[in-house]
């Protein structure tokens, strides 16, 4: 982790799909600009929208499109700007919902707000730890977040047999036989007061949410590097994005990287 010294003052380049040329937005302690810039609407009135939520995403991409570097990582690509808008993201949330393979691959733990954003999350009623989600078909979760309190499953009643009482019932989100309903998956967790969903992928989940009209807002941040033919994109697999197209909300500038905010129609 880099300290607030180290990170880049943003150009605020577009805002709510207006040019905003002049502002400038420097690392701050609780981060006012870049709050309220990035803050979750109330509700999304989007048609197909989860009642009562609002569903980000946040992904970096290379210029070339590939989701991680040559660790098949997403640490590898991203760096101090991307960090600062990862962190506040965070902090805005109510819960991160990230598939069970990512979780593997970039060695989740349990997520706890930097101190120096912990004034903003205060703002927003959230505790200093925010609560994870791990979405697994199999039922698949590794043993150090399983007695977590502040880690939700989020499975089918398939891998809900598998895990066998592995995770107390309460922390089990259960949606779909086989597969999972993510629909009926995110309606729960805005029924627990966990309205300001954050999804920080992999690719698999990011397409599905997509595929299934689901996502109201996508963050992604353009790496100043390119990783060559066979690296995976930000979204992998079968589904089809449903709906229109996307409209630019804002643009961030920090020297080389780039942070865009996308509304979905």
């Amino acid at each position: 982790m880099t300290s607030l010294s180290d990170r880049p003052t943003f150009d605020l380049l577009v805002a709510e799909g207006a040019t905003a040329g002049g502002t400038i937005l420097p690392p701050e302690t609780d981060e006012p600009g870049l709050g309220l810039l990035l803050a979750h609407p109330a509700t999304s009135r989007r048609e197909g929208a989860v009642p009562g939520a609002w569903v980000r995403a946040n992904m970096i991409s290379t210029v070339d499109g590939a989701a991680w570097g040559h660790d098949h990582r997403s640490g590898s690509i991203n760096g101090p700007a991307d960090l600062r808008v990862f962190e506040v993201l965070r902090a805005l949330a109510d819960v991160v919902l990230v598939g069970a393979g990512t979780v593997r691959a970039e060695g989740y733990g349990p997520i706890e707000v930097p101190a120096h954003l912990r004034g903003l999350r205060a703002e927003q009623g959230g505790a200093d730890r925010l609560v994870l989600a791990v979405v697994t078909r199999s039922g698949e979760v590794p043993e150090h977040l399983r007695a977590d309190a502040t880690v939700l499953v989020v499975t089918s009643s398939a891998g809900a047999q598998r895990l066998d009482g592995a995770v107390p019932p309460e922390r089990l989100v259960v949606a779909g036989t086989d597969d999972v309903d993510l629909r009926a998956a995110l309606t729960d967790l805005a029924g627990r007061g966990l309205r300001r969903i954050l999804t920080e992928g992999g690719p698999h989940l990011l397409a599905d949410l997509l595929g299934d009209g689901l996502v109201d807002d996508l963050c992604v941040t353009t790496s100043p590097t390119a990783a060559g033919p066979g690296a995976g994109r930000i979204v992998a697999g079968d589904a089809v994005p449903g709906g229109g197209g996307l409209r630019l909300a804002t643009l961030l500038r920090a020297r080389d990287v780039l942070v865009a905010r996308w509304r979905t129609a």
